[in-house]
Formats: structure tokens, C-alpha cells, sequence
């Protein structure tokens, strides 16, 4: 039976390097390319059979992490790997903690990473060499905050990426072509599921997910 693996990054050139090590691991993979968070969202949906997929952190939408905990949430028995420009350890101890069946660095040459992605769909996890043993001794980042951001729905998690992005409740109704009292429906089940009062706190909240600045060695996620 052929394996459907979404590849989640808005550089193309790497989707172009990523779909290279999947035809190289999967020979006869189907491969769905998406850049964004809503883009992955509907690829998902569309693909509810998928086998992998490969997820950029810092793709539009994604506010760090907060797209891998949503995808563990909803699709708890797709593997999700991170792909990243990040090599910090936190980085990685992050996407474990967060779920992730793996965590592969962007600067991993292609053999890495056909191998990883051959590791993972035969149900390990898989991480660059030496790190399992580092990452062990660090500290949970597992939080109250991220299983209740896992809770949401799909369409309250987009709500919720827009009102982070500070649209009103007007706009996100005209792009999700719903009215302003589903939105404001949607809102309040978002709050309620997160624990928070208001849009700000809200916001607050959503960024506990970002990549600390810091931790990042390389731009693009």
C-alpha cells in the first residue's frame, strides 16, 4: 500500500531537499508539500490515512510549537517529526515532550535524513546521534498549558492563530466564511479550553509556545 508523507516547511528549496530523502526512504511515498499552518490543516483533513509528517516550526501559523502540540491533539496517531533549523537541546527536548516521534536538524545531510524518516515509519523515535542520552537528563517541558491547547478543535485552533495575529472577530469570520456569532461562539469555547478571560491573556498564553529567540541557530524554524 503506498505511504502518504505531508511535508510541512515554507522554504521550497528545502521541501525540495525533504521530498528527496522521502522518495530516497519511501520509493513509491506519495508526498504532499505544505507551507503554512492552514495549508497542513486542510493536507490532513484530505489525507486522513496518512503514514508521516514532517514538520517545520516556524512556518506561518505555526507559533513555534504550538502546531505540533495541535497535531498530537487532533491526530494522535499520526507521527509528526520536526524538521528545524534550531540544534538547541531545549529545542529538541521540547518537540519530544510536545510528542514528536522525532526531531531531525535542517543541516543534517540527505542520508541522515532518509534514515530517520525510514526509523520513524517503522515506529521508532529518532533523533541525531548522542542526543537521547543528553536530552534525558533535562527537565520536563511538558505543560498544563499545552495539553489544554491540545484540546482545541481544528476550527478553534485557527481561530485561535488569528486572534494571535490580532485580526477582529469580523475578519476571521469573512476568512473562515462563518458569521460573527459562531466566531464569538468560538471564542468563548477557546477561552474556556485555555483558561483564559480575555484575547489578551489569550495571546499570553499562546506564546508560552515560541521558540525562545535564543534558542535558535539558524532562521526558518
Amino acid at each position: 500500500m503506498t505511504q502518504t508523507i505531508i511535508v510541512a516547511d515554507d522554504h521550497p528549496l528545502f521541501r525540495a531537499a525533504l521530498k528527496q530523502a522521502v522518495s530516497q526512504a519511501v520509493p513509491d511515498a506519495k508526498t504532499v508539500e505544505v507551507d503554512s499552518i492552514k495549508s497542513l490543516q486542510a493536507a490532513v483533513e484530505s489525507h486522513p490515512d496518512a503514514d508521516l509528517v514532517l514538520l517545520d516550526l516556524n512556518m506561518p501559523g505555526a507559533h513555534g510549537f504550538s502546531g505540533l502540540v495541535f497535531m498530537r491533539g487532533q491526530y494522535p496517531g499520526l507521527p509528526v517529526v520536526v524538521v528545524s533549523g534550531s540544534e538547541e537541546l531545549q529545542v529538541m527536548r521540547r518537540s519530544i515532550d510536545y510528542g514528536a516521534s522525532g526531531f531531525i536538524p535542517k543541516s543534517a545531510p540527505l542520508p541522515t535524513i532518509t534514515e530517520a524518516i525510514q526509523a520513524v515509519l517503522e515506529g521508532d523515535v529518532w533523533l541525531p546521534e548522542g542526543v537521547a542520552e543528553r536530552i534525558e537528563r533535562m527537565q520536563s517541558e511538558s505543560t498544563d498549558f499545552s495539553e489544554r491547547l491540545a484540546s482545541l478543535t481544528p476550527q478553534q485552533f485557527r481561530v485561535l492563530g488569528m486572534l494571535a495575529e490580532g485580526l477582529l472577530n469580523k475578519q476571521i469570520a469573512y476568512d473562515l466564511d462563518v458569521s460573527e456569532a459562531t466566531i464569538k461562539a468560538h471564542i468563548t469555547a477557546v477561552f474556556r479550553k485555555l483558561g483564559v478571560r480575555n484575547r489578551t491573556q489569550a495571546v499570553i498564553a499562546i506564546q508560552q509556545m515560541e521558540i525562545d529567540p535564543s534558542d535558535q541557530s539558524l532562521s526558518g524554524g
